[in-house]
């Protein structure tokens, strides 16, 4: 039996994609790292279920809208009185974009941040018994700065 040498192989078909979760979490370590921003909040409900738990859901906070090339962003947090909102905005927006596009390839196409309230260290510290996640204060890597 002959083989024809015209005989093509199939193309591989390739698709990278990523759960909302996935660009939650990137962007939860990112933001927390920023100077100002005291904690990113999801609301009563999930203020309470971390009091409860040993550690703290990096994803708190961040609703993600992730399609194929393009990522969209809500974001809910608490900043620390006397802070500039405008410069921590802009802070946030520009780690963010970086870090996805550095991780996933994604462009950040849109970033909605609310600023929920605004206390002192000393409020906040007093108000949560805690400081900032550890997981993400142990995040060090060139890509997010």
């Amino acid at each position: 039996m002959l083989m024809d040498a015209t005989v093509q192989k199939p193309e591989l078909t390739k698709k990278l994609t990523f759960e909302n979760s996935v660009i939650e979490k990137i962007a939860g370590l990112v933001c927390r790292n920023v100077d100002g921003i005291l904690s990113l909040d999801g609301g009563m409900i999930s203020e309470l279920a971390d009091r409860f738990s040993k550690s703290t859901d990096p994803t708190k906070g961040i609703d993600a809208e992730v399609g194929e090339k393009q990522v969209a962003l809500d974001m809910e947090a608490t900043i620390e009185y006397g802070a500039d909102a405008r410069q921590i905005f802009d802070e946030v927006c520009t780690r963010t974009q970086r870090a996805i596009k550095n991780y996933t390839g994604l462009d950040v196409i849109e970033i909605n941040l609310n600023i929920n309230d605004v206390l002192t260290k000393q409020e906040w510290e007093q108000q949560s018994n805690r400081k900032k996640d550890k997981i993400a204060n142990d995040v060090n890597d060139d890509r997010v700065q």
